[in-house]
């Protein structure tokens, strides 16, 4: 089996931007949602709005363009090609940074910080903070390869990942993630912790409440998000953790489902308290990055792989205990902030405890310039130059 690493350059055909206008022009729309919210689901007003502007003005090529400023490669390894952006920093001592998206996000998370983080000075930082960037695709997300077998859960990307370092010629890295990138992540911090010197994520997937004794005011808030998560907002873990295959279909075929599918998560997730329209993904994000994200999704037809990393992890793998430096940020509108007091037995060696005032699920596309300095605030005593 090869293991080259081989330059990859975006260039979608035009074959497939012209099927994608051709089928948002010919949408097939259900009827209006019978209220004037998101309860329901992604507004059909809403959709029709983003879906004209999607086959009319948004502007794939200038986006391509914009994700081909970074450095991207693909390597082969147990027998799929796993793409990845590798952001070399100018700073000769900049140590390796592996960070990983989860679902519904993409490498699109991190173009907003990348930038920062490889060439601090400018951008506001010290040389010493500086990262080399390594932001790899999930497994049957992006332009990742599909899995062709099952298997592929969180145990063994993270060990792909890790391979992925080490191909690099990184005996030493520190590592970020949210959503199942957190999972992704702690598994890298259980499992490669040789050269995995420090770990830092958002989201503690599988975290077990302690509901005895007295409960703090932050296990309050997260059981009110956890009890609204599970009744009114996991539906499509539900369906992916169950029946990937069944739910792909539509998502492939139409763009309009696929756009609708995961801008109703992003309406969700992302910190849209204040916004000027009652809760607006738009008020967050702008169109273009929520579509960019999307096309990740459309391009390469990825509904039904993307969703069996639920059907291979939920409930499944060990419970890892986690004993190198861990550092959490908390964001208020994550789906379940972290509580300090519900992690410490898995991660034995937290470090680092910040809470935010604002941010979501998507901290690095949503809030970058507080996803950088907790990144640089995080991993300062790890950097190479300081072991």
């Amino acid at each position: 089996m090869s293991t080259d690493i081989r330059p990859f350059t975006i260039e979608v055909s035009d074959e497939i931007l012209d099927d994608l206008r051709a089928r948002l022009r010919n949408t097939r729309w259900p009827e209006r949602e019978l209220v004037e919210d998101w309860s329901q689901g992604t507004p059909l007003a809403y959709v029709q709005e983003v879906c004209d502007y999607w086959a009319e003005q948004y502007n794939w090529r200038e986006r391509e363009a914009k994700l081909n400023h970074f450095h991207q490669f693909v390597t082969t390894i147990d027998e799929l090609d796993i793409h990845f952006i590798h952001q070399r920093s100018p700073h000769a001592e900049a140590t390796p940074l592996l960070l990983t998206h989860g679902w519904p996000g993409s490498i699109v998370e991190f173009v907003k910080v990348v930038d920062p983080l490889t060439n601090p000075t400018q951008h506001g930082g010290d040389a010493a903070d500086a990262f080399h960037v390594i932001a790899p695709s999930l497994p049957g997300y992006g332009f990742s390869d599909k899995p062709t077998a099952t298997g592929w859960g969180v145990e063994k990307i993270a060990a792909t990942f890790a391979e992925l370092m080490r191909r690099l010629g990184y005996g030493h890295y520190v590592a970020q993630g949210g959503d199942w990138g957190s999972g992704v992540t702690t598994a890298l911090g259980a499992c490669d912790p040789e050269h995995c010197a420090a770990i830092h994520i958002t989201l503690a997937m599988g975290a077990r409440p302690k509901l005895d004794g007295e409960i703090s005011d932050a296990a309050e808030r997260t059981l009110k998000h956890l009890r609204y998560y599970r009744d009114w907002d996991s539906g499509y873990s539900k369906q992916q953790a169950t029946r990937p295959q069944t739910v792909g279909y539509g998502l492939v075929d139409s763009p309009a489902g696929q756009a609708a599918w995961i801008l109703e998560k992003f309406w969700s997730w992302t910190d849209t308290r204040d916004s000027e329209r009652g809760g607006h993904p738009e008020d967050v994000l702008t169109r273009d990055e929520l579509l960019d994200n999307i096309m990740l999704y459309w391009i390469n037809g990825n509904a039904a792989s993307s969703g069996r990393l639920y059907w291979e992890s939920f409930g499944k793998g060990p419970r890892h205990t986690v004993n190198i430096p861990t550092g959490f940020a908390v964001f208020p509108e994550e789906i379940a902030p972290p509580v300090r007091e519900w992690v410490e037995d898995s991660y034995t060696h937290i470090v680092h405890w910040a809470e935010h005032a604002r941010g979501g699920h998507f901290a690095a596309f949503e809030v970058p310039d507080t996803y950088v300095k907790e990144i640089r605030t995080m991993f300062r005593p790890f950097h190479q130059g300081a072991r």
